[in-house]
């Protein structure tokens, strides 16, 4: 935030550094099903401020109780298809018959804007972000203390029969060889350290100059005889 050459130098200088306007980023979790991304994005959302979910744009058929804009902007196949013709997406899928994809126009708003954009996606929708949006993107890779805590996890939430857990772990080893992909790793062997450790990571990449915007005259006003 360019701040008003008339305001006293005290008045300047109390100022919390992070009233200074910032970009917004791109904060990716990904992790193998059952190591805890779900909760994690969760919690940074109740807790954390300045930071919303990504609402992707989709085919499929709206929900009972869903709300077009909020859950998924939806679109018909030909809409979908018009958008990735024009390049309108990070990143898209196609998912079981429907059409999944990351619109380009909303983020970009909310990132001029100082609002960060959070997303819960695997690690090949990771590629495709990073590999349009590299500057803004911040990737996070949650994995699980072991395989065997992994499995205790699935199974203990009563959801899978056994043939879906077991594709489910086989899925997650193969999610896992992707770890180098990503700048950050975090084990998650507790909830509240690993939620702490995240918050920290987001915190840290919100201070980096590069998105410090608002620095450059903050500092011309500092620096100024």
């Amino acid at each position: 935030m360019a701040h008003d050459a008339s305001s006293s130098p005290a008045a300047d200088l109390s100022r919390p550094s992070d009233a200074l306007h910032r970009r917004g980023l791109m904060f990716i979790l990904s992790s193998p099903s059952g190591a805890g991304k779900t909760t994690i994005a969760r919690r940074l959302l109740a807790e954390v401020p300045d930071i919303a979910m990504s609402v992707s744009a989709t085919t499929r058929p709206m929900r009972p109780g869903e709300v077009d804009g909020k859950d998924y902007h939806f679109v018909s196949q030909d809409e979908f298809d018009r958008m990735v013709e024009a390049n309108e997406f990070y990143e898209w899928a196609h998912v079981f018959g429907k059409s999944y994809g990351t619109p380009k126009a909303h983020i970009r708003t909310q990132l001029k804007a100082g609002q960060d954009v959070l997303f819960d996606i695997d690690w090949q929708g990771t590629q495709q972000l990073y590999q349009k949006a590299q500057a803004d993107v911040v990737r996070v890779f949650i994995l699980p203390p072991s395989l065997a805590e992994l499995n205790r996890r699935l199974v203990g939430r009563g959801t899978d029969s056994a043939e879906v857990i077991a594709a489910r772990m086989a899925r997650a080893q193969a999610e896992i060889s992707h770890w180098d992909g990503y700048d950050y790793v975090v084990v998650n062997d507790d909830v509240e350290t690993c939620f702490a450790k995240v918050q920290q990571i987001l915190e840290a990449e919100r201070m980096r100059r590069t998105r410090q915007t608002g620095l450059i005259d903050f500092v011309r006003e500092l620096t100024r005889s």
